[in-house]
């Protein structure tokens, strides 16, 4: 498998062969499935679980009938904490939960591999040569996503961390940053094209040896 090189002016430096392992798997309905699975597992990851309100046992007071049981005309009531009074406590109130789900590192591994192929095989994945910006400037890092047609929900993969690179993209809308280390199958999934540095390129293959 070859992905296409570029500089920062967008002029073309040629290609690099990349491992046919990572960028060129196989992604058939089975595949499809695991990376499925590995979404759902990384969105509930994200999931804090701490909400929490209060059921009838739990709200303070109501301890005494409102009224009583008969002659009233009013419909009977036993405390006036119960679910269809104001601030009365809630019915099957949410509790503070574990969201998580397990996804061993292979199944990442193997989801990962398959959306890298898929953009790969689109040409969404190109390698850029070096990004090195002189200030952390927005305009620059916009100029240089015009010059390299950056495109719609870009994302750039760096090596190393570049503060320069981060804080000139922080207000970029349509582009993100994301190091080496840190690239998952969901940021992969809803990015545009994907550029990565030569040396991001040489970390990801010598660590999925």
């Amino acid at each position: 498998m070859e992905l296409k090189v570029i500089n920062t002016e967008g002029k073309d430096l040629g290609k690099v062969t990349v491992s046919d392992e990572i960028f060129n798997a196989d992604f058939s309905s089975e595949k499809q499935a695991l990376v499925h699975q590995v979404v759902v597992a990384q969105l509930a990851n994200k999931r804090q679980g701490t909400k929490s309100t209060l059921t009838r046992t739990e709200v303070s007071g109501g301890g005494i009938k409102p009224w009583r049981q008969k002659g009233t005309g009013r419909a009977r009531q036993g405390s006036i904490r119960s679910p269809q009074w104001r601030h009365g406590g809630v019915v099957f109130a949410p509790k503070p939960r574990d969201f998580s789900k397990k996804i061993n590192k292979q199944m990442k591994k193997r989801a990962l591999y398959c959306v890298l192929s898929q953009k790969a095989n689109a040409g969404e994945i190109l390698v850029l040569d070096a990004l090195e910006i002189a200030e952390a400037k927005t305009k620059i890092m916009a100029a240089i996503c015009n010059k390299i047609d950056a495109g719609k929900k870009a994302m750039f993969v760096l090596g190393s961390e570049n503060s320069n690179v981060t804080i000139a993209t922080r207000n970029l809308p349509e582009a993100s940053v994301c190091d080496v280390a840190l690239i998952n199958v969901y940021d992969v999934i809803r990015a545009g094209k994907i550029f990565l540095t030569k040396e991001a390129l040489e970390k990801f293959e010598e660590a999925n040896k």
